[in-house]
């Protein structure tokens, strides 16, 4: 979306393709808002815009963690139980 600018040379309203200010703009794909294209972050949802910004981070366990929690569970279930 183009958003309308006095021109000087010829007295006329025309299409300013440079976004704000003269910097290029670009469409947040949440809100549709015209924002700067080095903007982390939309200024009017404040969502990401970019893919890898937006997802959260994987925080894998190593597998020996994930066993010894699942051991210290039964072993507490066990005593709980018995």
């Amino acid at each position: 979306m183009a958003r309308q600018s006095w021109n000087d040379e010829d007295g006329d309203w025309g299409d300013d393709e440079s976004g704000l200010d003269g910097e290029s703009t670009i469409t947040c794909p949440h809100c549709g808002t015209e924002v700067y294209e080095d903007s982390p972050r939309c200024p009017s949802c404040e969502n990401y815009l970019s893919l890898e910004d937006s997802l959260p981070t994987a925080t894998n366990k190593p597998w020996w963690v994930l066993l010894g929690a699942g051991l210290g569970l039964l072993a507490f279930l066990r005593w709980l139980f018995v």
